[in-house]
């Protein structure tokens, strides 16, 4: 029976799946390909919701995951030891620090704690195990995810403990009440707004056929087939040029943060980190800042003059 029954049926086929797959090196935490659809369909059906897509725009999609990261957050939370044993080693010291970071060491360990617990899955329903680890997408690096599921659990956990602490005698709220749910990042809009700076220049330095296609797709909302028709081309190979375009661009993006900015490497993954969680930082926006005055009209040069993209339109980011 084929793997992506009924999964996949109508969306993309086996040698998507295939592709896919191998580029999620799956294999070496001993994650089957009937896992790994699983969880790309669990993806897309958290993005797309009951109102659906199209094969372009789900392929798109899925190009564009943290692959390597999905399959071993899927691998885990199947409970494969190899797969577990690479997490605990290379990402429990990160994820302690953080957690000590948000809460204090005393609070931390114990935020930590409940999170580890929480990704094995200590709950069963339906006979299997209910792993946190299946509400990752892979839209988002997984230590990213983590670290917004433990300052998550911190604005829950003192939230309830401000509902359980009476009001003194006086009336008055309880001295935890102004406690801030997390403390901030100070470096943070500062990354988001470096990763804003770069996309933009990345953007910019990209010449007009290519400005025409991301603008299509992602200003005008255009299907694969469309942007095919105003560019000369066949849908599949709009899609691996935009495809390339975003790889494109995640290189320019990083090598601008690097030499112009002179990032160190660690503060280059901190940008794009930033990039993933700011709503600001997408291609959407540096396509259509880079005019933002132009409307389109048939003299408009290729990639500029674009309408924006809808409000409250998914963002698409590098």
């Amino acid at each position: 029976m084929p793997l992506l029954q009924p999964l996949f049926t109508g969306v993309i086929d086996e040698r998507t799946l295939a592709r896919l797959f191998d580029r999620s090196k799956g294999v070496k935490w001993g994650l089957a390909r009937a896992s790994f659809a699983e969880a790309l369909w669990r993806s897309v059906t958290s993005r797309f919701g009951s109102s659906g897509a199209n094969v372009e725009e789900i392929e798109i999609y899925l190009d564009s995951l943290h692959l390597e990261d999905l399959a071993l957050a899927a691998a885990c939370a199947e409970g494969q030891v190899t797969a577990w044993a690479y997490f605990i080693e290379c990402f429990r010291p990160a994820l302690r620090k953080a957690a000590w970071a948000i809460a204090g060491e005393q609070d931390g360990s114990d935020l930590a704690d409940g999170l580890y617990a929480e990704l094995y899955g200590l709950e069963e329903r339906d006979g299997r195990r209910r792993s946190l680890f299946h509400y990752f997408h892979g839209r988002s690096r997984l230590s990213t995810w983590l670290r917004a599921i433990l300052s998550q659990r911190r604005i829950d956990a003192v939230r309830e403990r401000q509902r359980l602490v009476p009001l003194d005698d006086d009336g008055g709220l309880p001295a935890s009440a102004g406690m801030p749910s997390a403390p901030a990042d100070p470096d943070r809009a500062h990354f988001a707004e470096l990763a804003h700076r770069a996309l933009a220049s990345a953007v910019a330095n990209l010449d007009a056929r290519d400005r025409l296609r991301l603008a299509s797709y992602y200003l005008q909302h255009l299907t694969l087939a469309q942007i095919g028709r105003l560019v000369g081309e066949h849908e599949a190979t709009v899609s691996r040029k935009l495809d390339r375009l975003r790889r494109e661009l995640r290189r320019q993006v990083e090598a601008i943060l690097r030499d112009q900015f002179k990032l160190s490497r660690d503060q280059i993954g901190a940008c794009i980190d930033c990039a993933l969680d700011d709503s600001r930082v997408d291609v959407a926006q540096a396509l259509h800042g880079a005019n933002p005055e132009r409307g389109p009209t048939s003299s408009t040069a290729p990639g500029q003059g674009v309408s924006p993209r809808p409000e409250g339109g998914a963002h698409h980011r590098v």
